[in-house]
């Protein structure tokens, strides 16, 4: 993994004097903001005149491509591990209840219990998502990822290894710790890292990662759950990737926009906050970086800057203005990924297709892989198009389509139950469209939309409404389906999609290929 460190880190000291140069005289108009680091963050002096991100200005965005591939997969670690613990747990919860294979004393679970293995580390996942509101900020995006692999690697020792029901669910809480930080900082870390005309394939990618874990879950379930004690096996196996994900976090540098994020609020001395944002942006963009790092640097600040970023947010103040308005964009598509279904469908897929008639139906774990496969194929057609067609288009038709295939299975449940081939479509159709568009985007635009002043307080809020809807559907899905009857469930959750459709066309703002400083001065 060494072997691929980008050598302008080892170059910056020789060159940073003639950037720098570069830089303060490349135009008039940036001489106030070079100069305003030298003063207290209270003092910068900022023309309204004197807007270059937010008239139109953009810096260029040099970069090797090679240099920008360990920045996004260490971070994607965090999300495959995620994924990994969803496939994992469907086949460990079967091979935990069996007398002969599960190779414990206490293996004779109820219903609640079996649940509280599954959602074990949703839970831990909320408290995570808790945590970050706190710490997130003041550890920042490459410290945080670091703690949520320690976490992924010690709650997947204690599950493996729990002696009792009470030790195994302590591990599946501390191993959802880890995930709520890292679904928290990740998405951060990459759109703060990525240059702007990667930013929409690499963070879809990291939903790709997801996928992947999803389906390697399944897989290694499926291999283990004939084998005495296989859930150990399938908890274990998450050990090493965790242990590569803290290595490689711990190599990587920090975040250039953190770090000035810091620097412009006086939280340590800006001088040496803005050498080693600098520094951080040639680690991360390679050798085309090494002559316009510092002017990318400064053009930052100057945003920054102009966007009143000179203090903490108050809680408060989050609920104002442009604030409120990514809050409601960010935590609105999160909010409608989870309420549209996505838990309950995907919950419900093997009685469809069993009663579709699908041979493959009666074994669960390869149903599983089935729709995996189906996840990851539809993902990755949306990571190759979304700096290509946009965000609002692949969202618009995404939700047009789960309308649809949410109608085809309310319809039959209701009208078409001798014409189970409409299951199936119905069924295919809904989860292909969702990662299309909810899958990846969802995530995609909450890295996007936060000023960075609010922006890790803004993603705990919306990983946290990520995690509450998904456990509240999936809590009601059952009660919802006795009390309205199946046909109806999925015409409610159609009307839900179809309500989507209308927040993302009236909402939504188009993102593709503006920085994350223009994202706030053009469209918040």
């Amino acid at each position: 993994m060494f072997l691929f460190r980008p050598t302008p880190c080892l170059l910056f000291h020789t060159i940073s004097k003639n950037t720098m140069n570069m830089a303060s005289i490349s135009s008039d108009h940036q001489q106030p903001f070079l100069s305003s680091l030298g003063k207290a963050s209270g003092d910068f002096d900022v023309d309204e005149e004197q807007q270059p991100l937010s008239n139109g200005g953009h810096p260029t965005e040099n970069f090797s491509f090679i240099s920008c591939i360990l920045p996004f997969l260490f971070p994607a670690l965090g999300g495959l591990l995620f994924g990994y613990d969803i496939g994992a747990t469907s086949s460990a919860t079967i091979s935990i209840q069996s007398p002969t294979l599960s190779g414990t004393s206490w293996y004779d679970l109820n219903s609640v219990e079996i649940g509280l293995i599954s959602s074990g580390s949703l839970y831990g996942a909320l408290i995570g998502s808790v945590l970050a509101f706190k710490v997130g900020d003041f550890l920042g995006r490459r410290k945080e990822l670091i703690a949520s692999a320690v976490l992924y690697l010690v709650g997947a020792l204690i599950t493996a290894a729990g002696p009792t029901f009470v030790i195994m669910m302590i591990g599946r809480v501390v191993f959802g710790i880890g995930i709520g930080l890292a679904m928290h900082a990740a998405p951060m870390y990459i759109s703060e890292t990525a240059p702007s005309n990667l930013r929409g394939r690499v963070i879809s990618l990291k939903e790709f990662f997801i996928i992947i874990g999803m389906v390697m879950g399944y897989a290694i379930g499926s291999l283990m759950v004939d084998v005495t004690a296989g859930w150990r096996y399938m908890y274990g196996v998450s050990s090493p990737l965790s242990v590569i994900m803290a290595i490689g976090m711990w190599w990587l540098p920090d975040s250039p926009r953190w770090l000035l994020l810091c620097a412009i609020q006086g939280k340590e001395n800006r001088h040496d906050l803005r050498e080693d944002a600098i520094h951080c942006m040639c680690r991360l963009r390679g050798q085309p970086v090494s002559d316009t790092a510092a002017q990318q640097v400064d053009e930052i600040i100057a945003e920054l800057s102009l966007s009143g970023e000179l203090n903490s947010i108050s809680t408060v103040e989050m609920f104002r203005g442009k604030y409120l308005k990514a809050l409601v964009i960010g935590c609105g598509l999160v909010l409608f990924q989870q309420i549209t279904g996505q838990p309950s469908v995907l919950y419900y897929a093997g009685s469809i297709l069993q009663s579709a008639g699908f041979s493959a139906a009666s074994d669960a774990t390869r149903v599983s892989i089935l729709l995996g496969l189906v996840k990851l194929i539809m993902t990755g057609v949306a990571v190759l198009f979304v700096d290509n067609f946009g965000r609002r288009p692949l969202l618009l038709g995404g939700a047009s389509g789960m309308v649809i295939s949410l109608l085809f299975l309310g319809s039959y449940y209701t009208f078409l139950g001798d014409a189970p081939a409409i299951a199936v479509v119905g069924l295919l159709l809904y989860v292909g469209c969702y990662q299309l568009s909810f899958g990846p985007i969802g995530w995609l635009m909450m890295s996007e939309i936060f000023p960075l002043r609010m922006r890790g307080r803004g993603m705990s809020l919306a990983v946290l409404v990520n995690f509450g809807a998904n456990a509240i559907v999936a809590f009601a899905f059952s009660p919802l389906k006795d009390l309205i009857g199946d046909g109806n469930l999925f015409f409610m959750f159609g009307g839900v999609a179809l309500l989507s459709l209308v927040f993302i066309f009236f909402k939504i703002p188009e993102t593709k290929g503006l920085t994350l400083e223009e994202i706030e001065a053009k469209l918040l």
